[in-house]
C-alpha cells in the first residue's frame, strides 16, 4: 500500500508540472500572437498611408482640325486631343470658365507649325511646352498663376 501512495503522489506531481508548463506555453503563445497583431497593424496603417495620394487632376480639351502652315507639300491638316494635367482644382476651373480661350490660343498655336515640326517625337515634345507657355499668360486680370504641370496628346494626326 505504501507504494501506491509514492507512486500516485508522483503522477500527481507530473501532472501538476505538466499543467504549469502547458500553462506557460499559452501564455507564450498569446503574447506572441498579440505582438504579431500589433505589429501588423502598425505595418497596416503604414501601408494606408503610403496609399493614400492625391488624385491626378485633367482637363480634356475636345479634338479640333486646324490647318498647319504650307510647306513644300502643299496645305496640310492637323487633328490632334489633348489632355492638360493641372496641379490644383483653381487652374482645371479657370482654364474651363475661358474654354473659348483656351481653344482659340491653341489653334492659333498650331495652325503656324509645319508639318516636318510635328511629325518627330522632339517636335512634339517643344509643342507641349509651347502649349504650357502660350496657357501660363493671363486669360483674364488679375488671375493667379496657372498650374500646368504636363501636356498629354491623346489624338495626333498629321495630314
Amino acid at each position: 500500500m505504501a507504494n501506491s501512495k509514492v507512486g500516485s503522489s508522483k503522477l500527481l506531481w507530473l501532472l501538476v508540472v505538466l499543467v504549469l508548463l502547458s500553462s506557460v506555453a499559452a501564455g507564450v503563445a498569446i503574447y506572441m500572437v498579440m505582438n504579431d497583431d500589433s505589429a501588423a497593424a502598425d505595418g497596416g496603417n503604414l501601408q494606408a498611408q503610403q496609399v493614400e495620394r492625391p488624385a491626378p487632376i485633367f482637363l480634356k480639351i475636345d479634338p479640333f482640325t486646324v490647318n498647319l502652315a504650307d510647306d513644300r507639300y502643299g496645305s496640310r491638316l492637323l487633328y490632334t486631343g489633348l489632355s492638360l494635367k493641372v496641379g490644383d482644382e483653381e487652374t482645371r476651373e479657370i482654364l474651363e470658365e475661358h474654354m473659348p480661350q483656351v481653344r482659340s490660343r491653341l489653334l492659333m498655336l498650331f495652325s503656324g507649325k509645319e508639318t516636318q515640326e510635328l511629325t518627330t517625337p522632339e517636335g512634339k515634345q517643344l509643342l507641349a511646352e509651347q502649349v504650357v507657355a502660350t496657357l501660363s499668360e493671363p486669360l483674364t486680370e488679375p488671375q493667379p498663376s496657372l498650374d500646368i504641370q504636363d501636356v498629354l496628346f491623346t489624338e495626333f494626326i498629321v495630314q
